[in-house]
């Protein structure tokens, strides 16, 4: 069946989500040609109002609301990304590898990540980050190392009601080695999961980040940040503009539609019929 097919047949929810995903990969790509004023570029008097010259009015410094807005997508969603690829490589990969080897490895492997578990995930992440600094390459890692943990034990604990199945004995006697075994045996029949669980983890990275910035340890000044846009214009609230609201909204709505086409995607990955 082709892809064009299965879109067409896909629930209301999942085309709603994929929609939502494909205007705000565009808006990542293409965010210099969409976004009306630079990026850092002061264009006005701190806080002025909606108009037809600045959509969303402006933030504290006089920056354009709605160019910070389009150019928090690319920032925000990119490093997101990258961290759930990143956290998902290191997680699943070792996840798979400590299943399949078993022993001391696996033994090793799942002590550190209980402990790494063990520490509060917020404090652990605002300690690392307040000592090595707060760059995009520092958060990256730090929060794909935190996040890995979490995807190490559910491969984990996936690939181990795999690898005693008769097939991976068959392919252990064959003499495969262990790449094999995680690519071609175990892999494919752990998808359906990992599926569903990368776009969750997406999701809490992505909060995860916005809540750093928020708290001014996340992506840094001047770039744009949908959640450090909160926090510096959060006292427009109480003058009844919602501007600081709206990459709060931008938020909600990315995840819920994550969350849509993941939930389709695990549908049709677990083999079950529409009812």
């Amino acid at each position: 069946m082709s892809l064009i097919k299965q879109l067409a047949k896909a629930p209301l929810s999942a085309k709603f989500g994929l929609l939502v995903i494909l205007l705000y990969v565009v808006v990542a790509l293409f965010a210099p040609m969409l976004a009306p004023y630079g990026e850092t570029q002061v264009v006005g008097e701190g806080f002025a109002p909606w108009s037809g010259q600045f959509w969303l009015g402006t933030d504290n410094l006089g920056r354009d609301m709605f160019s910070r807005l389009v150019y928090g997508a690319r920032n925000t969603l990119g490093i997101a990304f990258l961290t759930t690829v990143l956290a998902f490589l290191l997680g699943g990969l070792s996840g798979l590898i400590a299943a399949i080897r078993g022993g001391w490895i696996d033994q090793g492997l799942s002590r550190v990540v209980d402990i790494l578990m063990a520490i509060p995930q917020l404090i652990f992440a605002l300690l690392i980050l307040s000592v090595v600094g707060t760059n995009a390459t520092s958060l990256v890692l730090v929060i794909a190392l935190l996040d890995s943990t979490r995807v190490f034990r559910l491969s984990r604990a996936v690939a181990m009601t795999i690898v005693v199945q008769d097939f991976v004995e068959a392919a252990r006697l064959r003499g495969e080695g262990l790449w094999w075994l995680v690519t071609r045996e175990v892999l494919p029949n752990a998808a359906a999961p990992l599926i569903a669980e990368f776009g969750l983890r997406f999701c809490f990275v992505f909060l995860f980040i916005s809540a750093l910035s928020f708290l001014g340890l996340g992506i840094q000044p001047p770039t744009a940040d949908w959640g450090s846009m909160v926090r510096d214009n959060a006292v427009l609230i109480t003058f009844g503009d919602i501007s600081p609201l709206l990459p709060a909204l931008a938020v909600a709505l990315i995840t819920v539609s994550v969350n849509f086409v993941v939930d389709w995607m695990l549908h049709k990955s677990s083999g079950l019929k529409e009812c």
